[in-house]
């Protein structure tokens, strides 16, 4: 069937746009990945480095501006956005840096809005609205979103991918809760991460016990009934100096 010429151009134009959001959801990624392998390391941000040239990080937030993700494309969604959460946490460190820990600038995870992913959003509703909210049952969301503090589970140096978030989400869940100073066990008492006490509901579901959740996921389990207590958050920045 010949088209004609105004069909010809409408369906030019809307091959182009396909083609075009596939390619920026790539190109994020792909560039996500370069920019967290230069700068994040052993679980520490290069802040200081990227305050001096912010030419990467300004490249990837432009980037991220434009991507469009939907919730039917699950894993790409979530990838996306838990990038998305971590970029701008270090966007706005970069931005007040040299700073001692996040809560050093007022509004930091309620106020200040980032524009993302066709969406101006603070970093609580990232995190509460598009992932929490749309993924109730997905409690391993609080070990991959980095606050910027040391008492936050460590950012990883590459970025978290659709065709590898599940294997990821599953070993930063492991090394959080297999690591003694996350989980502190002592022969009388455990103490945890105020991330246990702040979301509780996410990881008692299907009544499961704090305990529960965090055996299934240790090598060396906790017993049952075992005394917990939550220990203080360290809010320090979490920078390579």
């Amino acid at each position: 069937m010949k088209l004609s010429k105004g069909k010809s151009i409408l369906v030019l134009f809307l091959l182009t746009a396909f083609f075009g959001y596939s390619q920026s959801t790539s190109e994020f990624f792909t560039k996500a990945d370069a920019f967290f392998k230069e700068y994040v390391k052993d679980g520490k941000v290069k802040y200081s480095q990227l305050k001096k040239n912010t030419a990467a990080l300004d490249e990837l937030v432009q980037l991220a501006e434009g991507v469009s993700v939907s919730k039917d494309n699950i894993k790409e969604y979530q990838a996306f956005w838990i990038n998305g959460y971590n970029i701008s946490v270090i966007k706005t460190v970069v931005a007040n840096y040299p700073m001692k820990s996040p809560l050093d600038k007022s509004g930091f995870f309620d106020e200040i809005k980032h524009t993302i992913g066709g969406e101006n959003i603070s970093l609580n509703g990232i995190e509460n609205t598009l992932l929490r909210a749309n993924f109730p049952k997905e409690a391993r969301f609080h070990f991959v979103l980095v606050c910027a503090g040391l008492g936050c589970p460590p950012i990883i140096g590459t970025a978290y991918l659709p065709s590898s978030l599940e294997v990821q989400l599953e070993e930063q869940t492991k090394i959080a809760l297999n690591n003694p100073n996350f989980i502190k066990v002592t022969k009388k008492r455990v103490k945890i991460s105020q991330i246990f006490e702040w979301y509780t509901k996410d990881f008692t579901q299907g009544g499961l016990s704090l305990v529960d959740y965090i055996n299934k996921y240790r090598k060396e389990k906790l017993a049952e009934k075992s005394k917990m207590s939550f220990y203080p958050y360290d809010w320090t920045l979490n920078q390579i100096k």
